[in-house]
């Protein structure tokens, strides 16, 4: 059978996704550790000394696949949540939830490697930037919006508020990516762009994107771990769980 003719909209069912997502974990899990591994080799003991920051500027193998993450899982975020209240999709609105703590943890790293090469570079671990600003008012969205889940008893309210939320959030996402081009800021501009030539050595930029690759193959192994969890909560009166205390699952 070949790919077309699959029936793709019957893993929109949690039933049918529970089990496609855990004959997943492994291979994003395995794909992750590889990649991290040589990642963060190439980054601390590959890559050469920088000119100007020396080795604290190591930290942005760590940071800069935290601060994108951070931005792109919000817009899955919000993406899933929007794909939620426009065609009621259970499945859409627990992916939405499962995305939010891995999201903020990124954005947490982001913030946090950010302050500690800040201090060497800048000589201070905070200013109130516009980059740093807008990433921190993304992980107050990302908290909020787990927050306000948390807070409504039930949870079909709960999501339908908290998508309303991340969708109007999204639009912080733009800003922190365009704030070092539309105002004056600390903030370094992007070293890899689309539209330019990296600003960087090429080994340099090898372990950066490998890193960002890891990044994104430990946050689908780590979501699809937790929808399942989210699915088995929400779908606990259904028979097809009943019937996984048979080892099943």
């Amino acid at each position: 059978m070949g790919l077309g003719n699959v029936n793709w909209f019957k893993y929109a069912s949690p039933a049918t996704f529970y089990f496609l997502a855990g004959r997943m974990i492994p291979w994003f899990t395995a794909a992750a550790a590889v990649l991290f591994a040589v990642g963060l080799y190439i980054g601390f003991f590959v890559a050469p000394t920088d000119f100007q920051q020396g080795e604290a500027y190591r930290i942005i193998f760590i940071h800069v696949p935290a601060a994108w993450m951070s931005m792109f899982l919000y817009v899955v975020m919000a993406g899933y949540a929007a794909l939620g209240l426009i065609f009621n999709t259970r499945l859409s609105f627990m992916m939405a939830r499962a995305i939010a703590p891995t999201g903020a943890l990124f954005t947490f790293i982001a913030l946090w490697t950010g302050a500690l090469w800040g201090r060497p570079t800048w000589g201070t671990y905070w200013v109130w930037d516009a980059r740093l600003t807008s990433e921190l008012i993304l992980l107050f969205l990302y908290l909020g919006f787990m927050a306000l889940q948390a807070a409504i008893e039930d949870p079909r309210r709960g999501d339908r508020a908290g998508a309303v939320l991340a969708i109007v959030g999204v639009v912080n996402v733009p800003i922190i990516y365009y704030s070092v081009q539309w105002w004056n800021t600390l903030h370094q501009g992007a070293s890899v762009s689309l539209t330019a030539a990296p600003k960087m050595a090429t080994i340099m930029l090898v372990g950066m994107l490998i890193m960002a690759v890891a990044c994104w193959m430990y946050s689908i192994a780590v979501i699809l771990a937790r929808v399942r969890c989210i699915i088995l909560e929400r779908e606990r009166n259904a028979a097809w769980v009943a019937q996984l205390s048979g080892g099943r699952a």
